[in-house]
């Protein structure tokens, strides 16, 4: 993950996978910021693979940076994260516009409560059931 500091903006350029382990890194890059910074851009061309968690931490990280009064746009979505938004959105088929969708707080909060509700269905399958047993939906 690359930080930087242009003029009012700040870009933050992703690259790897997004996923449970990314919170943290994600998170500390809004520490430290100065007044005065407006936008925050988030550059996903690097990121060619991302779970639910990384979806997850991205949104926290959106929610985050509107709190401290940015514009936030994420760009450069790739194939596999988009499939992953898709798929926790419930829309089907491939190749649909989905990373333009996210610029939307309606559709954010909808694939945020499907996202956590999917992390918490499998932690509690983890947690409760003897390896190799799912639950039957």
């Amino acid at each position: 993950m690359d930080v930087q500091h242009r003029g009012n903006s700040v870009l933050l350029s992703v690259t790897g996978e997004l996923d449970e382990d990314a919170g943290a890194t994600l998170q500390r890059s809004l520490d430290g910021l100065t007044a005065g910074k407006r936008d925050l851009l988030v550059d996903l061309h690097g990121v060619l693979s991302m779970d639910r968690d990384g979806l997850l931490h991205l949104l926290e990280l959106h929610r985050r940076a509107e709190s401290l009064g940015l514009r936030v746009l994420v760009t450069g979505w790739q194939p596999q994260p988009q499939q992953v938004m898709a798929e926790v959105a419930g829309i089907p088929g491939p190749g649909s516009a989905i990373g333009e969708r996210y610029a939307l707080a309606g559709f954010r909060r909808l694939i945020e409560q499907r996202a956590q509700s999917s992390r918490d269905l499998a932690d509690f399958s983890a947690s409760w059931l003897p390896p190799g047993r799912l639950p039957h939906g």
